[in-house]
């Protein structure tokens, strides 16, 4: 039987002759004393569990708060990674154009100095062609001034 705070209350002890029947509320005492005993021990009971869900749910929001911060953590990486990933591109790609730049500017002075050398060469041949030129006119000369000795060489003999 369960004991109600209302039930103590209205708890009424037949008088007798002296007083209140000794024995029934000995027994009175004795039904709420196990009533008192069985709800301090569940009482304890609940508050250890009450406890244990508290601790529970303080490791719970703890490990939620490391999951937080990690995915936070794992997301400003990510986003770390790919603007360092962007940032390494555009040096590559800076730099690639960059050495397409001096190559061409290279390639163009090459240009530039084959069509230089060519000029040169064009100089050269030219000035070769104008020495031969004078060379074989020179030849032609002697040859005609020593057919003009042997001609008169042969007619005053």
């Amino acid at each position: 039987m369960r004991i109600t705070p209302l039930d103590i209350q209205q708890k009424q002890f037949p008088m007798k002759f002296r007083g209140f029947d000794v024995e029934e509320v000995y027994a009175f005492l004795e039904v709420i004393r196990e009533e008192m005993e069985e709800l301090l021990r569940e009482n304890a009971t609940l508050k250890e569990s009450v406890h244990r869900a508290e601790n529970q749910i303080k490791e719970y929001r703890d490990m939620e708060t490391t999951l937080r911060e990690t995915l936070m953590t794992a997301q400003q990486m990510v986003e770390d990674y790919k603007t360092n990933a962007r940032k390494e591109a555009e040096l590559l790609i800076k730099e690639a154009e960059l050495k397409a730049d001096i190559m061409l500017r290279d390639a163009q002075e090459k240009v530039v100095k084959i069509h230089e050398d060519i000029v040169d060469l064009k100089g050269i041949r030219r000035h070769f062609k104008e020495e031969l030129k004078r060379l074989i006119e020179s030849h032609m000369r002697m040859l005609e001034f020593d057919k003009e000795r042997e001609g008169e060489e042969t007619g005053e003999v």
